[in-house]
């Protein structure tokens, strides 16, 4: 691990593996890089890997504020400029992570050379608007500990807990989220319109539902399968925080897309 400022933040960061491609991962609302553990050893096995703690989680600079999406892509291009890594990148995201992705992809085409989003959240229905920034509201209030119960449930189901310490681990490490900076992506979240993003996707996509994601369906997500041109859609027996959930089979997907695409 190491640390660096770039875009006026400083950011943890991870470069591992070895060879000609890289692949940029980018974790979730709530997530650190961490979130990858498990994923990375597999990947890196034949490219190198980079993930960081986005600005306002892990330990990189916390937010106070308002926060953007295209600050989160900015940062992940001046990140990629600092460590000398100047040719396309294949970058995947989970959840909030894959709209970041997405972003990316749509206005660094010239940068991208493939791209992964698992259970992307690309915006909010607009009835669910005004829940969720009270929900932001009261995070930002009275800290996370008072949310985790509710969150777990819908994020991480009983029937993927069949590995106690790692669903502990990911309970632990969410806990350990800044509240105000979590607040601040949870409203960029809610005011996000990536509907102009999805058609200037030039790059090979894969798009992957969770079977277990009652946050983000299947119904909810082939829509951003469709809208991108090209775009692949495969469902695994997975959850809302797949990286975390089921490393083995996200990376076993993962591999098989970039190494199709030669990255």
């Amino acid at each position: 691990m190491n640390w660096i400022e770039v875009n006026g933040t400083a950011l943890r960061y991870d470069l591992s593996g070895e060879g000609a491609s890289a692949l940029v991962l980018v974790h979730e609302m709530g997530g650190t890089l961490n979130s990858w553990d498990d994923v990375v050893p597999h990947l890196a096995q034949s490219r190198r890997v980079l993930r960081m703690d986005l600005r306002g989680a892990g330990m990189s600079e916390k937010v106070r504020g308002r926060l953007d999406i295209d600050v989160l892509t900015a940062d992940i291009a001046a990140l990629l400029d600092a460590l000398g890594i100047t040719e396309p990148v294949a970058i995947a995201g989970n959840a909030v992570g894959g709209a970041v992705a997405i972003r990316f992809a749509a206005r660094r085409p010239e940068r991208t050379r493939a791209l992964i989003v698992a259970s992307p959240a690309c915006g909010v229905a607009p009835e669910r608007k005004a829940g969720l920034l009270e929900y932001a509201d009261r995070m930002e209030r009275d800290g996370l500990r008072p949310l985790v119960e509710t969150s777990m449930a819908a994020g991480y189901p009983e029937v993927l807990r069949t590995d106690p310490v790692r669903f502990t681990r990911f309970r632990a490490r969410w806990l350990g989220t800044d509240p105000a900076s979590f607040a601040a992506i949870y409203r960029m979240l809610v005011h996000l319109d990536m509907e102009a993003d999805f058609a200037c996707v030039a790059c090979p996509t894969l798009v992957i539902a969770g079977t277990h994601d009652t946050l983000r369906p299947r119904a909810v997500v082939e829509p951003v399968a469709r809208a991108i041109k090209g775009a692949r859609l495969i469902e695994l027996p997975t959850g809302h925080y797949s990286a975390a959930q089921t490393p083995e089979a996200i990376a076993e997907a993962y591999d098989a897309f970039l190494r199709e695409q030669g990255c």
